[in-house]
């Protein structure tokens, strides 16, 4: 399967943007997909992850409460919905897709097995 992430700009601290993960080349319902984030000089971080049915979405402990992930199995695609935006959140984030069980959410990176190009998000104070 194939990834895509858009949706990244440059945003004011407080407000909003979602970010897309779009699909191909694969059956995408079969696939748990996670959204990471890096920020320059720093490690990988999960955001969250939603399994494959969208019943299960564990998020980093840094953005709980602000951000949302859902998907549209139909569109192949997976959203984040990240509001009350901070500085802090400044990164490049990536959308990355595995293949499992129903209800199974990995949380690591090397857990996935696929992986989009990343989208730039600037937060301005």
């Amino acid at each position: 399967v194939q990834l895509q992430a858009s949706g990244g700009g440059l945003v004011q601290a407080g407000g909003s943007l979602r970010l897309s993960c779009s699909a191909s080349g694969g059956t995408f319902s079969r696939f748990a997909v996670g959204w990471f984030r890096q920020a320059p000089g720093k490690e990988r971080e999960l955001v969250g992850v939603i399994s494959r049915n969208g019943g299960t979405t564990p998020y980093g402990d840094s953005v709980k409460g602000r951000f949302t992930i859902s998907r549209d199995n139909a569109k192949k695609a997976v959203y984040l919905q990240m509001n009350s935006l901070k500085p802090e959140d400044t990164a490049v984030y990536y959308c990355a897709a595995k293949s499992t069980i129903l209800t199974y959410t990995p949380t690591r990176a090397n857990d996935f097995d696929y992986w989009g190009q990343g989208t730039l998000v600037t937060v301005s104070s």
